[in-house]
């Protein structure tokens, strides 16, 4: 299976790798991004950890192309904060609008460009949500509406029945966030659009394996995977 590497913003402050995996076979396009937060740690671990994974074929694509952009906001990362402005509302709003962010326009123009059925974004949060309704710790997060809502449902449904501890059990959140790029990938773009959210209070390597989890099961859901 060919994946091979390529950068978001080369030669700026800005610019990080981003990885595209083409299977033999013609099918869906699916994309991941992580790291518009740099402080979500946990996921950018688990986008890193796919490309790794892709590169030794313990995840291969029965059809389709896998896009990863693990660390989107690298210069946060290293800081390890959120982003100033905070990234995750700089994107555009509806079609023929811009991105108010050179990082936000480089990552649309790049799905725009590949037109991925599936994009998924991979972020961490607060709490745990079976705990409290109010937080977004353990929570899948898709706009109202979505055509992804049923796919959402069953992933975590399956997810949950490996969870020993049901306090770490996910949940699902209807919620549109205008300036997202979940949002804008949905409005503009058609994508089933799904927003993934560990609870940053368990621990790093528990954060990092349903991250993976819930994204390998996404796969295997729009067909890119063998279920």
């Amino acid at each position: 299976m060919l994946v091979q590497k390529y950068t978001l913003l080369p030669g700026t402050s800005y610019a990080t790798p981003y990885y595209v995996a083409q299977s033999a076979r013609p099918g869906p396009t699916a994309m991941i991004v992580a790291g518009i937060h740099g402080n979500e740690t946990g996921s950018i671990q688990a986008a890193r950890r796919l490309v790794r994974m892709l590169g030794t074929d313990e995840l291969r694509l029965h059809t389709g192309r896998l896009v990863i952009v693990p660390t989107v906001h690298r210069r946060a990362y290293r800081q390890r904060i959120r982003g100033v402005p905070d990234l995750n509302r700089t994107f555009p709003r509806k079609a023929g609008q811009t991105a108010k962010h050179p990082l936000s326009a480089a990552l649309f123009d790049t799905a725009r460009r590949y037109r991925p059925s599936w994009y998924l974004d991979l972020h961490e949060a607060n709490g745990l949500s079976q705990q409290n309704s109010k937080v977004l710790g353990q929570t899948l997060i898709t706009d109202p509406g979505s055509r992804s809502v049923s796919a959402a449902r069953k992933i975590i449904k399956g997810v949950n029945r490996t969870i020993r501890a049901k306090s770490q059990s996910f949940n699902l959140r209807l919620h549109e966030l205008p300036g997202s790029s979940r949002t804008a990938a949905a409005r503009i773009l058609g994508a089933r659009t799904v927003t993934v959210e560990t609870g940053w209070s368990l621990p790093f390597s528990t954060r990092v394996q349903y991250q993976i989890d819930v994204v390998r099961r996404f796969l295997g859901e729009a067909g890119l995977t063998k279920s």
